[in-house]
């Protein structure tokens, strides 16, 4: 039926002039790998529900019996959950008081993970007492979960809070043998940091009881699988990524509403393909960028049945977060069992929620990942059966790169995920935690990635205590420190008395100003009073047609360069940056239309993070200028770095907000004409670091983008951004094509890769300390103590050594200037 139903759209006068690219990707048979050896339950349950182990199943038992910790990337439905479960069960039936933690990123996720534990255990005759816990378990059934369950499903914000109790926890601890971590390619950036720290805290207190678990990812297929699984919890890891269970051909449709005439709009088109195939009988599931819009895409589908086909109206709904529970399982269901043909939704039904099987999937705007785009289309084909996926592209550089370049997509490997463990800010929150869970020792720091110099500085300002047995920390530094933030200077958002939600103060400043536009959970607010003494926005329930955009100004300073790498002629530089932006105003807008503009009086705000940059030689300059007029180079560098930031997520896992830049013709630190590229988190988190490494594809697929747009002038598809801050001005496509063209020839050359500049004064240290060398840590220390004397971090770890050789005297001496940071 699909297939049919595909040609008929193909034909279609309404949708053929917008179809850029068909992919058919060919279906594929089951390899099987079934082992002799289980134990008799398993082999009775797996023969009872006439379930054949696929080979990568195979392969992840034999590895977790062997004690390998493994990484599963395969697809989406490729029974990743079976291939971990299966090892667990068989260690649970032989070991009867081992445990295991299963982490999940979503409250849903994990009870929807609970029925098919609860399944098992029935039909494997077990007594496990599954459970989830998490914030919504009742206080009275907890003490009873810590005393019985040996599986525990929760999510990392709740192990954040608990693992201060752990003593309450001993029995589990003590026996834990798995923690299985699903979803992993959610835990990235910001999150990922603070979750990565999180999990060695977790490891420790494993260690302080005896026991040493193995961890089993299961993740989306990633670039980096290897360098991720190893920063997120500090071990080694077995990947295992050949899917070998069956699956339909599935033709994958980019969809372009932009070739066609007139004025179109990417999120009515996608309504109206829905329809098309609700009323085709082909059960669709249609991903939308935000819950509003979910809700809209529902509306105007329902209308269209309505005047096509009544029957149809009641089956079709939407599906997303602020549902009551019930109402969501309630979908689910529905979905699942064919009573619904069409459901939209935000990325809550991304996640491995069982939905059962689906013909199609829409796919409203590019995700902003690759990873997301393939965990969305995988929902559609859950059996041997064609199936359809639908990619229905925005106005923007970066969907408009995927219809112009198909083979991005279904060529290349996936993105970088980013975990940053360097953070200094991250790394004081997390370090200020672990010490209060048990004193750190110089062990702690050498085996989990925690940072002497961060800990030195913490000793100095007295966030830390010295104590006989390590560093602590008092009071409960869990509830002050989550794990979305790398600071506490976060401001809280209140409606009527009610608290909305909390932000960063950058977010704060570019999303909640007075007068600004808010959306939360698809309902639009006023900001009445931004309080920046108080940290307290007050916002007004309002329904307005128009948004706001903020304008500002942004500087610049290089603090101090890192690290360099040369692309040919072309010399890339990353290191630590200070930004200063200046809020000047905000525009009011109705879609892309400016109706107003308002003044703010903002403080500047001041924070330092991390960037990748590279100059412009005046020779370029004077080309352009003389070709183009005067103006033509300062809106070609603007350009360059519009879209050169548009085109970064496509190569580095992260969202497009999580980054920025500044152009300026003449930077007063390098003396030309300069491009930054910054991570717009204060301490950065790992991604111009990353872009440094990506950075001649960046710039490939950048002037890719540009050269090919059909426009003159510029347009929302190339170089402009509606996040910018000037207004898109000045901005000259022949400029910017020209400047990336220079770039790229420059790049031709013999690649020589990143040396350090100006590094960490204590890098190496700890690397002698872990691989025994005391003797040269110390005379590397002593080094550093004459450059810095006052060097808290270097006192600490000076205090360690000497305390662990026996020399009390000197190391108190040596711990006492680090308390005084002197």
């Amino acid at each position: 039926m699909v297939k049919r139903v595909l040609e008929r759209l193909r034909r279609d006068w309404r949708f053929r002039d917008a179809i850029e690219h068909v992919e058919t990707i060919p279906g594929r048979e089951a390899r099987y790998s079934d082992p002799d050896d289980l134990p008799d339950n398993i082999r009775d349950y797996l023969d009872t529900h006439g379930i054949r182990l696929y080979r990568h199943q195979r392969e992840a038992l034999d590895a977790i019996r062997d004690g390998r910790n493994i990484l599963i990337t395969t697809p989406t439905a490729s029974g990743k959950t079976l291939a971990f479960n299966i090892p667990i069960m068989e260690t649970l039936t032989l070991e009867p008081d081992a445990t295991a933690l299963y982490i999940y990123p979503a409250k849903a996720l994990a009870r929807d993970q609970l029925g098919v534990l609860e399944e098992m255990e029935s039909g494997l005759g077990l007594q496990l007492n599954p459970s989830t816990y998490d914030g919504d378990t009742p206080r009275e059934r907890r003490p009873w979960i810590r005393q019985n369950s040996r599986v525990i499903l929760t999510n990392p914000h709740q192990l954040h809070r608990i693992l201060p109790w752990h003593h309450q926890w001993r029995r589990f601890y003590s026996n834990l043998r798995y923690v299985v971590i699903d979803e992993a390619h959610q835990y990235r950036g910001v999150f990922g940091s603070n979750v990565a720290l999180l999990l060695r805290r977790l490891r420790r207190i494993c260690r302080y009881y005896g026991s040493d678990p193995q961890f089993i990812l299961a993740s989306a297929t990633l670039a980096n699988p290897d360098e991720f699984s190893r920063k997120l919890t500090g071990l080694d890891f077995r990947v295992i990524s050949d899917d070998t269970s069956p699956s339909g051909p599935k033709h994958f449709l980019l969809y372009n509403p932009y070739l066609k005439r007139g004025d179109p709009s990417a999120h009515l088109e996608t309504s109206a393909i829905l329809s098309y195939l609700v009323l085709r009988g082909v059960q669709t599931l249609c991903f939308t960028i935000s819950r509003k819009m979910a809700e809209l895409v529902t509306r105007w589908t329902r209308e269209q049945l309505d005047r096509e086909n009544r029957k149809l109206v009641d089956r079709v709904t939407s599906y997303r977060a602020g549902y009551l529970a019930e109402q969501r399982r309630r979908i689910e269901a529905d979905l699942k069992e064919g009573r619904l043909l069409g459901v939209t939704a935000t990325n809550a039904l991304e996640l491995g929620i069982d939905i059962g099987s689906l013909d199609a999937v829409i796919i409203s705007g590019y995700p902003g990942t690759m990873i997301s785009t393939w965990q969305q289309a995988g929902r559609a084909g859950r059996n041997l059966k064609d199936s359809m996926v639908i990619l229905v592209a925005f106005e923007n550089p970066l969907d408009q790169y995927i219809m112009k370049n198909p083979s991005f997509i279904f060529e290349r490997p996936h993105e970088n995920a980013i975990i940053d463990l360097e953070n200094r800010l991250i790394l004081r929150n997390q370090t200020a935690c672990a010490a209060s869970e048990l004193p750190l020792t110089l062990d702690d720091f050498l085996e989990y990635d925690f940072s002497v110099g961060v800990a030195g500085e913490m000793l100095a300002d007295g966030e830390l205590e010295l104590s006989p047995e390590g560093l602590t920390c008092s009071g409960d530094p869990q509830f002050r420190y989550g794990l979305n933030e790398v600071s506490q200077d976060t401001f809280t958002v209140i409606c009527e008395g009610r608290v909305l939600e909390t932000m960063s103060r950058s977010q704060a400043y570019r999303e909640a100003h007075e007068g600004a536009v808010l959306m939360n959970h698809g309902n639009t607010y006023i900001v009445r009073n931004f309080d920046l003494e108080a940290r307290r926005i007050t916002v007004e329930r309002r329904d307005v047609e128009y948004h706001t955009s903020v304008l500002r100004d942004t500087e610049l300073r290089i603090i101090r360069k890192l690290r360099r790498r040369r692309l040919g002629d072309l010399e890339v530089n990353f290191g630590e940056v200070e930004v200063t932006e200046h809020y000047t105003g905000y525009r009011v807008m109705i879609y892309s239309r400016v109706q107003g503009r308002e003044e703010l009086d903002l403080p500047p705000l001041r924070f330092r993070t991390r960037a990748l940059w590279f100059t412009i030689p005046d020779s370029l300059r004077d080309e352009i200028e003389e070709s183009y007029g005067d103006d033509a180079f300062d809106g070609g560098i603007h350009g360059a770095e519009h879209a050169l930031i548009a085109l970064f997520p496509l190569h580095v896992l992260c969202d497009r907000s999580d980054i920025s830049g500044i152009s300026t013709p003449m930077h007063p630190d390098t003396q030309e004409a300069t491009i930054f590229i910054y991570d717009g988190f204060e301490g950065g988190i790992g991604l111009a670091e990353k872009g440094l490494e990506v950075f001649g594809d960046l710039l490939a697929s950048t002037l890719e983008l540009v050269s090919s747009c059909s426009c003159t002038d510029g347009c929302p598809s190339c170089i402009y951004s509606p996040k910018c801050g000037n207004e898109n001005s000045p901005l000259h496509r022949d400029a910017t094509v020209k400047i990336l063209e220079h770039l790229m020839e420059q790049t031709s050359g013999e690649v020589r890769e990143a040396t350090e500049v100006d590094g960490d004064l204590l890098a190496g240290v700890e690397e002698l300390c872990s691989e025994g060398n005391l003797l040269d840590a110390k005379l590397r220390l002593h080094e550093v103590l004459e450059r810095d004397p006052g060097n808290p971090g270097a006192c600490y770890l000076m205090g360690e050594i000497l305390r662990r050789q026996g020399e009390t005297e000197m190391a108190a001496y040596f711990h006492e200037r680090a308390m005084n940071g002197s």
